[in-house]
Parts: structure tokens; sequence; C-alpha cells
């Protein structure tokens, strides 16, 4: 009876040492048997916002256009910061997809006097070309009118931008969308009020609501500019919030309108539309911003 215990504990210690030791195999090592992608790196995700897109197009207003920057009261497309193809500007699209595919590869829908009602209409024709990318600069004749009582309302501005990415999301799904602030106008009228030519071109019915009787400083005068100022902040406001709910939507993040445009940058016809150097100046952020990694 002692010796059947005795064999009995010690097949029992064997038994537990195998246990035992397989136990310690899977806790240093694990199975060597299992297979090799269980053990490999799970790929990381493909980003949604593509920095090298292949085409694009552009909407917008007469910034857009290259407006004044070459003669004066006429469009100059070839300088334009989003399409152009002069080498005095460099634009994005001369930038991003190379002169030869900016060339066929790059369509420009912006219009002069443009304002974000306008912007659905021409999203619609923008995305027949499926672009890769889309550049929006617009909301600058929003605030630019008549009167403070004619700009256009926030509630409105934000239903048409809605609008035209809902446009471009019908034939563009997956199209990518770079949004630029609408510019400090109250800077380029201080900026512009310094030149004699420039004021007798803005009588002709330049941005009235904040260039009309640009050397007046009353107290009328200040508040008139005050409250376009505060209707393009509003403005900005709502590129920034809508563009956001888009994944492959991307906002300036204000850069245009902090851009501190000085005389260099501004149409020697009317000191108020960025000039050849202000379109390369346009260019330089918009590129920083569409290949920056976020």
């Amino acid at each position: 009876m002692r010796k059947t215990g005795h064999r009995s504990r010690a097949a029992v210690a064997v038994v537990t040492a195998a246990v035992l030791g397989l136990a310690g195999c899977d806790a240093v090592g694990g199975d060597s048997s299992a297979p090799e992608e269980s053990r490999a790196a799970k790929p990381s995700p493909t980003p949604v916002w593509d920095s090298s897109p292949a085409s694009m197009a552009a909407v917008g207003d007469s910034i857009t256009t290259g407006f004044d920057a070459c003669s004066v009261l006429a469009d100059c497309p070839e300088v334009s910061w989003a399409t152009g193809d002069s080498d005095r500007v460099d634009s994005l699209a001369v930038r991003l997809l190379g002169r030869a595919k900016a060339a066929t590869r790059s369509w420009n829908h912006a219009a002069s006097g443009a304002r974000m009602a306008d912007l659905p209409g021409q999203m619609t024709r923008a995305a027949a070309h499926t672009p890769a990318l889309v550049t929006v600069m617009v909301g600058a004749n929003d605030a630019c009118r008549d009167s403070t009582a004619a700009m256009t309302s926030v509630a409105d501005f934000r239903a048409d931008f809605q609008d035209a990415l809902g446009a471009l999301r019908q034939k563009a799904p997956r199209a990518q969308v770079y949004v630029a602030s609408v510019p400090n106008l109250k800077r380029l009228w201080s900026q512009g009020r310094t030149n004699e030519l420039g004021k007798q071109v803005w009588k002709l019915g330049i941005c009235p609501s904040m260039l009309a009787d640009a050397d007046a400083l009353d107290a009328a005068a200040t508040e008139r500019r005050d409250t376009v100022q505060e209707r393009v902040e509003a403005y900005n406001d709502v590129l920034k919030q809508v563009c956001a709910k888009d994944e492959r939507c991307r906002f300036d993040g204000g850069a245009v309108y902090d851009y501190r445009f000085g005389t260099d940058q501004l149409s020697h016809w009317d000191w108020f539309h960025p000039s050849v150097n202000g379109q390369a100046r346009l260019a330089e952020i918009a590129y920083r911003k569409v290949t920056s990694v976020a």
C-alpha cells in the first residue's frame, strides 16, 4: 500500500510538471504553431484626406478669377491663386498637379460678383468633372453690399453653403473640399485708403458697405464698418462649423482672414482685390493647408 501511494504521487508530479511546462511556454512566447498573420501588426487605416489630389476644381468669386490683378476692372484667370498657369503665382493647381497636368486636370468655375447663393450652382458644375479636390473662396460679396442692411444674413449664408456641399456630394461624394476664410475687409480698407487713385476706383461701387466715404471716421462710418466686419467674422464661423461636419472638408482655420495684406498684395488698380503678389500669397496659404498632415 505504501509503495502504491508513492508511485501515484510520482505520477501526479510528472503530469503536473508537464502541464506547468506547457503553461510556462505559452506565458513566454505563445504557441509557436499560431498562424503568422495573427502575430503580424494590423495595417494603419488609410487617411481620409489625400494631400496629393490628382485633379481639382475651383469655385468662388472675383478673387479666384484674378479680378483687377492684371488690368483695371477685368478678370485675369491666368494669375488665379487656385488654377492659374502664371509662373509669377504658382497656383495651387500647379503646385499640386504640376504645370502640364494643371492645364488639363483643373477647372475654374468662379465668377466675379458671386455670392454664397451662387455656390450651389457652381458646385454642381464643378462636380461634373468628379475632381479629387474643390477649392472654395466666397463670402466677400455677401458682406460687400450697398448697405449693411443688404448683407446676406448669417442664416441664409449657412443654408446656401450646406446646399453647395450637398450638391457636390450628390455627384462627387469622395471629393475633398478646401475652404478659404473670407478676407479681413476692414484691413483691406485701412490699407487701400492711403491711395488716392484707389479711393476714386472705390467710388465706382467696389464694396460700398465697407469702402464708401473711405476717409470718414465719424461714429456712423465706424459703426458701419464694424458691422460689416462682424458679419465677415460670423461668415467665417459658419464656414468652419459646416465644414467640420464633412470628413472630407478642410477649413483654413482663418489663415486668409488673418493674413496681413499690405499694399504689395493689393491690386494697384482698385487697392482692394489681390494683386499678382497677393494671388501668390493665397496660393502659398492654400498649398500649406491642403498638404499639411492635419
